[in-house]
């Protein structure tokens, strides 16, 4: 399905069917509205400290570095728990590989 195919999504316009283009196919970004009660002071701080022009770009940014940040702890908790071979020679394993 390309972008300008769309589809008629049953509904009561007129008793007609709604001709749509779904939204994926328009932006190719996969996202939805959603309604959070979030303290307006912590918000416009975080807007005003990282310079974001917009609360949405705040928020946006705070969970990418959120999930980042959730990331590198599971890292830090894994660390030490893979079996280390002192002995284990990767470039001979690379060349022996490529033959």
């Amino acid at each position: 399905m390309s972008a300008g195919d769309g589809y008629t999504v049953p509904g009561s316009f007129a008793g007609q069917g709604c001709h749509i283009v779904p939204h994926i196919d328009m932006c190719n970004n996969l996202h939805m509205s959603t309604n959070l009660a979030i303290d307006d002071k912590l918000i416009e701080e975080a807007r005003r400290l990282g310079e974001h022009k917009t609360k949405r770009e705040a928020v946006t940014t705070a969970l990418e570095e959120y999930i980042q940040h959730c990331k590198q702890n599971q890292i830090l908790e894994d660390f030490g728990t893979v079996d280390f071979d002192p002995e284990y020679d990767y470039k001979a394993e690379r060349r022996r590989k490529r033959k």
